[in-house]
């Protein structure tokens, strides 16, 4: 009878005492459709099967990214991985396949080939057979990259389905957004279905009503505030999952009500397919390349009324148009100018005179856009603005003109830097010398060590300094190059006493104009002034 080696049990034996610390990575995407092979709890199945009889692995933690692209490594469990990797706590990366990994052939083949390979982390791709320490396994290391440029080629393969199914779906007369319009609902069995919600469908049915009376969008807007209706937006966060945030406006606006008048979805009608994307951007198509399809669902208005209220905001449209155009002059405080109120922008309007110059006014529109209790409001004639911005500009150009620039301080900043620097540089040669020293047999090995991590130290506090002395550097030339402007604005001033809006952009961050008529200024780079 041959003599049996007891060589190999021992080997095997000493491998299996090297305990590895394994992290356990799950990824689910909606390139994986609904099938249950890829499923996370299929996953964890095959990987708690693979580990069952392998004690040697200990697994550290389970990470797992579900809804994300395999050609996106910016993932946040799979960079939490490798954080984890980068501080020493995992040694040892298990997949199900290598399309869980990722789906990328370039930056996979690097994660797999390279950054593993670095970290001295061992990496299992279970049901592929792949693992980086069985050299025997020879053929992987050739279909390795094939692999990944098939799963990379699957992964574009589904994107075109999608969008495929997704224009199919459209065609077939099916709601495909992620949120309903509006007074409508998604059907429980259906989520491409639109039901009517009977809770804000009235609201939308009183817009159209008031709109088909002839009434501006505007009043429509100030009377859907006053009588308290729920916005979309607030509606939304109510009725959405938890832990979903959308930014919600109570009032309603102008823009909301305009955009729901000219929704045919309301008509009972399907328009779908209103932009594209071209090369990773959304894009506009034109009116002719939308999606109709009628009769979809359940109308909330008349095809007539929807009709009527078109042609009457047509005619009104037009009007408009053909009145003749008398150009506004220049707002010079477009962008500055706020009601502290309610924090929105004083809206500038012209009353218009036949024998003398017009006049200009500026007011807070809340109290007519929004509510009458939306806002106290604010009126004001913009000569008074102008009157009074004009000598707070003076008053506070002299100031500035009398204070005298820092430059000596920015010059001395400039020679303490260029000593640090000096001695930082002495500090990296030192460090760089130590070791030719310690192979020569200078200093010993205890030193060297020693002396490193104090030089080491001193390069870090030398480095430090130096970044701080660079900001201050930073910092002064900023404000000496604040104040070359505003002496230039200061003598354009002076020379032509007229207020422009250049002069107010370069010098003044914020005015505000309370319901008393009290003016604050906020200077830029200054505090507030009361005129």
């Amino acid at each position: 009878m041959a003599r049996k080696s007891r060589k190999n049990p021992v080997v095997e034996e000493s491998i299996r005492a090297v305990t590895l610390n394994t992290a356990l990575y799950i990824r689910l995407s909606v390139e994986d459709g609904h099938g249950r092979s890829n499923s996370i709890e299929n996953q964890q199945l095959i990987l708690n099967d693979y580990l069952s009889d392998k004690p040697e692995f200990r697994v550290c933690d389970t990470y797992i990214d579900n809804g994300l692209k395999g050609t996106n490594f910016n993932r946040p469990n799979f960079q939490r991985m490798l954080a984890d990797i980068e501080d020493g706590k995992i040694n040892c990366v298990i997949v199900k396949d290598l399309s869980r990994l990722g789906r990328n052939s370039i930056d996979t083949g690097y994660y797999i080939e390279q950054y593993f390979a670095q970290h001295k982390v061992r990496f299992i791709a279970v049901n592929d057979c792949y693992d980086s320490t069985d050299k025997n396994n020879a053929q992987n290391g050739i279909l390795l990259p094939l692999k990944n440029m098939i799963n990379e080629a699957y992964a574009l393969d589904i994107g075109k389905k999608i969008k495929a199914q997704a224009h199919q779906a459209m065609l077939d007369g099916e709601y495909i957004g992620a949120r309903a319009p509006f007074g409508y609902k998604k059907a429980p069995d259906n989520c491409h279905k639109l039901i009517i919600d009977e809770e804000t469908a009235p609201i939308v049915r009183q817009i159209f009503e008031w709109a088909a009376e002839g009434i501006g969008i505007n009043t429509i807007t100030v009377r859907l505030n006053e009588m308290g209706a729920v916005t979309s937006s607030v509606y939304k966060g109510l009725t959405s999952e938890q832990g979903k945030r959308y930014r919600q406006n109570e009032h309603w606006t102008t823009f909301t009500v305009d955009h729901i008048l000219i929704n045919p979805v309301y008509t009972g009608d399907m328009v779908q397919g209103k932009s594209v994307i071209v090369g990773h951007k959304q894009q506009d198509t034109a009116p002719e390349d939308y999606i109709v399809v009628r009769d979809t669902h359940e109308p909330i208005i008349s095809r007539e009324m929807f009709e009527r209220v078109k042609a009457i905001r047509d005619a009104v449209r037009e009007e408009y148009k053909n009145k003749p155009i008398d150009p506004y002059t220049e707002n010079i405080f477009k962008g500055k100018i706020f009601c502290p109120h309610c924090g929105k922008p004083l809206h500038r309007q012209r009353a218009k005179r036949k024998t003398k110059a017009d006049v200009y006014r500026l007011h807070c529109l809340s109290p007519s856009r929004v509510s009458k209790s939306a806002c106290i409001g604010v009126n004001i004639d913009e000569q008074i603005v102008i009157d009074v911005v004009s000598v707070a500009l003076k008053n506070k150009l002299s100031a500035i003109k009398k204070s005298t620039p820092k430059t000596d301080k920015s010059d001395i900043l400039k020679r303490q830097k260029s000593d640090k620097q000096r001695e930082l540089n002495r500090v990296q040669s030192l460090i760089k010398g130590l070791y030719e020293n310690l192979v020569s047999g200078v200093i010993s090995d205890e030193d060297y060590k020693e002396l490193k991590i104090g030089y080491a130290e001193q390069a870090a506090d030398l480095t430090s300094e130096l970044e701080r002395l660079d900001d201050e550097i930073c910092r002064l030339e900023r404000e000496s190059k604040q104040r070359l402007e505003i002496k230039s604005t200061a003598d354009s001033f002076k020379s032509s006493r007229q207020l422009t809006a250049e002069i107010i952009n370069r010098l003044i961050e914020r005015i505000e104009i309370n319901h008393d008529r009290e003016i604050n200024i906020t200077f830029r780079s200054d505090g507030k002034e009361n005129c």
